[in-house]
C-alpha cells in the first residue's frame, strides 16, 4: 500500500500540517476515496455556528388570557334547569362554550347557580345585557362577568372553614341568606334552636361570595324538626329564611 505522504507534494503536506495548529480553523477528517483504491481525501469539518434565540414580544397574546371576560355567574336559577337547558337558554344570545349548573356534594341538588363561559367577550357582554334580570321558571336570575379570583391567603381560608363541615344525616338546608350572614352567624342562630354540630355558608367558588345558602348539621333528629319548625321564614339579617331537610 501506497504511503500517503507519497500522494501529496511536501509543501501541500506541510499547509496541511499548519492549519491544523490553528485553533481557529476547521478540523479535518481523513476519508477513504470511492473512485481510487488505496487514495484518501482530507475533508474539512467547520464547527456549528451558535444559535441565536429571539425572546418572544411581551405583547403578544396569551392564549385563554380572555377567559374571565367571557366567563358569567348565573345565579337564581330553578332547581330543575341542568347544564344542558342553561346552555339552550343562555345560547339564545351568544354562542355557548360551555355551561356547568353547581350541585350540592351532600344532598346532590343543584345550588342554584352556573357558570357559563361564552364563545367571544361580545357574546358574554349580550348574554348579560339580556338576560341579567330575566326571569325563568318563575325566579328572577343574575347575569354577570365572574369576579377576580380571591388571593391565595383568602382562597386558603375559606378552603379551611369549608373542610372543617362536620357532616350528619341530622341537617337542615337554609336558603335565601342575606349576603352579610357568615357561618359564625348562621352557627350563633341556629344554636338556639338545638345542639349544633357544625355549619356553612356556601361560597362562590373561587370568591368569597355568598351564594345565598347553606347548611346546619345536627345531633339528632329531634333537633332538625325543632330548628325547621321555629326557623322557618323566620329574619335573619334582614331576610326570612327557607329551613328544610337537606
Amino acid at each position: 500500500m501506497a504511503a500517503i505522504s507519497s500522494l501529496f507534494s511536501p509543501n501541500l503536506l506541510h499547509q496541511h500540517n499548519k492549519t491544523l495548529t490553528r485553533p481557529l480553523n476547521p478540523s479535518i477528517q481523513l476519508i477513504k476515496s470511492s473512485r481510487l483504491t488505496n487514495s484518501f481525501t482530507f475533508k474539512p469539518v467547520y464547527p456549528k455556528r451558535p444559535i441565536t434565540v429571539s425572546a418572544v414580544s411581551a405583547e403578544a397574546p396569551v392564549a385563554g388570557s380572555d377567559v374571565v371576560a367571557r366567563r358569567l355567574y348565573v345565579g337564581n336559577i330553578p332547581r330543575n334547569v341542568d347544564s344542558a337547558e342553561l346552555a339552550k337558554i343562555v345560547g339564545e344570545h351568544g354562542a355557548v362554550e360551555k355551561a356547568e349548573v353547581m350541585y350540592d356534594k351532600y344532598s346532590g341538588r343543584s345550588r342554584r347557580f352556573a357558570f357559563v363561559t361564552m364563545k367571544t367577550v361580545e357574546d358574554a357582554n349580550a348574554a348579560t345585557e339580556k338576560l341579567n334580570g330575566a326571569e325563568i321558571g318563575g325566579r328572577v336570575i343574575k347575569v354577570n362577568v365572574t369576579e377576580k379570583p380571591l388571593l391565595t391567603p383568602e382562597l386558603s381560608l375559606l378552603q379551611a372553614e369549608e373542610s372543617q363541615f362536620i357532616d350528619s344525616p341530622h341537617k337542615v338546608y337554609v336558603g335565601n341568606l342575606a349576603k352579610t350572614v357568615t357561618t359564625g352567624i348562621l352557627t350563633q342562630f341556629f344554636s338556639e334552636k338545638g345542639k349544633v354540630l357544625s355549619a356553612k355558608v356556601s361560597r362562590v367558588p373561587g370568591t368569597s361570595k355568598s351564594s345565598g345558602f347553606g347548611f346546619v348539621s345536627f345531633s339528632s333528629e329531634e333537633d332538625v324538626e325543632a330548628a325547621i319548625s321555629s326557623c322557618n321564614n323566620a329574619l335573619l339579617e334582614g331576610q326570612r329564611i327557607r329551613v328544610n331537610k337537606a
